[in-house]
């Protein structure tokens, strides 16, 4: 497929591929009458020669430039070699039916499959062509293409964001379904992002703009399908091995069948016309469209449900999947941890205890970070001017503040360490705990001086989504970095399967091989730093929303627009439907190929019979593989 038709958006008509089609066919018809009239006979096979010209002028091209610049005799050749063959023995009406019958098929295929391999390019029009630019205080309407980060724009109720921003102003709830796949509105205030395409529903807000036109979220979905359009799977790599083997063996046979009979006395003409009917039954386009087809729509509507699968070697991936283990923080959890207790120790004040956690982690992308920075930020509480942060990944973070160094790190990390605070602390926390808090602990340089308890809810989808994922025959497990009492308590609530609690990013990863060890191939679910080693160590790795972490992203095979973990659903559900088509439509192609080819053989197929027959079973290939759109 040549670029400019595989970005044809156009009407069927409009297709030059199928529109050269129609004009053959419509030659074939005035040769027929040229035929049928009496007319010389060399009026009707000129008018034959052209309807093939045209008729063959696409296809033919694709075949001879495969053969010039690959060295590969392909099913473009096949055809080819049984057109002149065709026409070698006289037969210009099949010759030209053959051309024409096949010219229609694969014009009909390209276009479909560019349609559906191109609908995720429709998401574009989500995003308003113009927007509203504020410019010295006054709205100017600008083309949305304009816009550059920094620029400050108004988004009223009812209007779509032209492109990614951060909100400034205003509170209001969008709807994002066409985005992240999240079907109730969020709501969004100062300081929360806005994804291009959304629509604002209630309030006006004003918004920075945080990313230019080309580069928001629905070019970076656009620029993600479309590249994983062109990763393929094991299977259709297997097939295309295959075909580059099949198609010369087949013009080998076929060249076997006009010399070797003749040798012994059959007549050249029957064997000769025989061999001509065998380059077409058994040229494999149902077998080679069998899988790209299903993987392209596939990976299409996953697209526009909000999950970004990046090949098709990991949709085939997703089907191997036994086990499903997700990240707790952001994943299983709306992400959004509240300060729910302070617990100085004695000589500590709460707010000194918030005011130095608080200037250690106003530096940190934790969600816990950032909740601690808020809580302090309400209290009005004074925050120290921090030196030397450092994040400890998976173990916290550390600054410096007048000389000693402070560090804010998980309760059970630091007592294994041997900091633990007096008796009195130590008991709060594990009581905060058995609450199904999590708590960290704050120390200055080797004295706890408190602890800070938090809690954060489960996302209200999330038991869904484990319900939905033992209804697939999967199992459930949780990796967190968070203490055994929270990650227990939470686990029970969703009925997960397993909880591993309080692993570092490195023993994710054992956790991750034990699981691959003892059940089968594991999808690894996760939105944080910490958890973009385990999200590349999976099987498949999933990345819990665009907007999570980057290196959680870059690391994944799929990738999540949003934040719910059905979308993890989702994505297993569209694989195994691509799956089953996909197979459908392999045992269809080789079932076609086993009736066709000893039919030619053996004298029993005209060549048109085996062009109809062929072409037919191609196209309901194509239809049956543009099934897996629709799951």
């Amino acid at each position: 497929m040549h670029a400019e038709e595989a970005g044809f958006e156009g009407a069927w008509h409009q297709f030059p591929p199928m529109r050269n089609a129609a004009v053959a066919a419509l030659i074939v018809a005035v040769a027929w009458g040229l035929e049928r009239s009496g007319a010389p006979a060399w009026l009707a096979s000129v008018a034959y020669l052209v309807a093939v010209l045209v008729g063959a002028r696409f296809w033919a091209r694709e075949g001879w430039e495969e053969l010039r610049e690959e060295r590969e005799a392909g099913i473009d050749a096949l055809m080819a070699a049984a057109t002149l063959g065709a026409i070698l023995l006289g037969q210009w009406l099949e010759g030209a039916l053959l051309v024409v019958i096949y010219a229609a098929a694969e014009a009909l295929e390209e276009f479909t499959y560019a349609r559906t391999r191109h609908a995720i390019r429709s998401l574009l029009d989500l995003a308003p062509p113009t927007a509203s630019r504020l410019q010295d205080g006054r709205e100017e309407e600008v083309p949305a293409a304009a816009l550059v980060p920094g620029d400050e724009i108004v988004v009223r109720p009812g209007e779509r964001v032209p492109t990614d921003a951060v909100v400034v102003d205003g509170r209001s709830s969008l709807v994002e379904a066409a985005v992240t796949g999240e079907s109730v509105p969020v709501d969004k205030g100062p300081g929360d992002r806005l994804f291009a395409g959304t629509v604002n529903t209630t309030g006006a807000l004003t918004a920075r703009v945080t990313v230019g036109f080309a580069d928001n979220t629905l070019s970076r979905m656009i620029h993600l399908v479309e590249e994983a359009q062109e990763v393929k799977s094991r299977a259709q790599r297997w097939i295309d091995r295959f075909g580059r083997r099949y198609s010369p063996g087949v013009l080998a046979t076929a060249i076997l069948l006009l010399i070797v009979p003749p040798l012994f006395g059959a007549p050249f003409a029957t064997w000769a016309y025989r061999a001509v009917v065998l380059l077409v039954a058994a040229a494999p386009c149902a077998l080679v469209m069998s899988t790209p087809v299903a993987t392209a729509a596939a990976i299409t509507r996953a697209g526009r449900r909000g999950v970004l699968v990046k090949g098709g070697i990991h949709l085939e991936q997703l089907t191997r999947v036994r086990v499903v283990a997700f990240d707790k923080t952001g994943t299983l959890t709306r992400g959004r941890p509240q300060v729910t207790d302070l617990v100085p120790a004695d000589g500590v004040t709460a707010t000194e205890l918030l005011g130095l956690a608080a200037a250690v982690e106003r530096w940190s992308e934790h969600p816990l970070a950032r909740a601690v920075v808020e809580r302090a930020e309400a209290e009005g509480v004074p925050i120290p001017a921090a030196q030397a942060f450092e994040a400890l990944v998976g173990a916290g973070a550390r600054a410096r503040l007048d000389g000693a160094v402070v560090r804010v790190g998980s309760a059970a990390l630091l007592e294994s360490e041997g900091l633990q605070g007096p008796p009195r602390l130590s008991a709060a926390v594990h009581e905060l705990q058995a609450e199904g808090k999590t708590v960290v602990l704050v120390t200055q340089d080797s004295d706890v001086i408190g602890a800070v308890a938090f809690r954060d809810e489960p996302r209200s989808e999330a038991r869904e989504a484990v319900d939905r994922l033992h209804a697939l025959g999967l199992r459930v497990v949780m990796l967190t970095g968070d203490q055994a009492a929270t990650a227990l308590a939470l686990g029970r609530a969703l009925g997960v399967d397993e909880v591993h609690a309080g692993l570092r990013p490195e023993e994710k990863v054992a956790a991750l091989r034990d699981l691959e060890a003892r059940l089968g191939p594991v999808a690894m679910a996760g939105d944080g730093v910490n958890d973009a080693p385990a999200v590349a160590a999976a099987t498949v790795g999933i990345a819990m929303g665009l907007a999570g972490s980057d290196a959680a992203v870059e690391a994944a095979d799929v990738a999540l627009m949003g934040d719910d973990p059905r979308g993890v659903v989702t994505a297993l559900e569209v694989a195994r439907r691509a799956r089953r088509i996909s197979l459908q439509n392999l045992a269809f192609s080789i079932l076609i190929l086993v009736v066709l080819v000893p039919s030619a053989v053996l004298g029993a197929l005209g060549i048109a019979a085996a062009v109809v027959a062929h072409e037919v079973s191609e196209l309901l290939a194509v239809a049956n593989g543009l099934r897996a759109a629709r799951a």
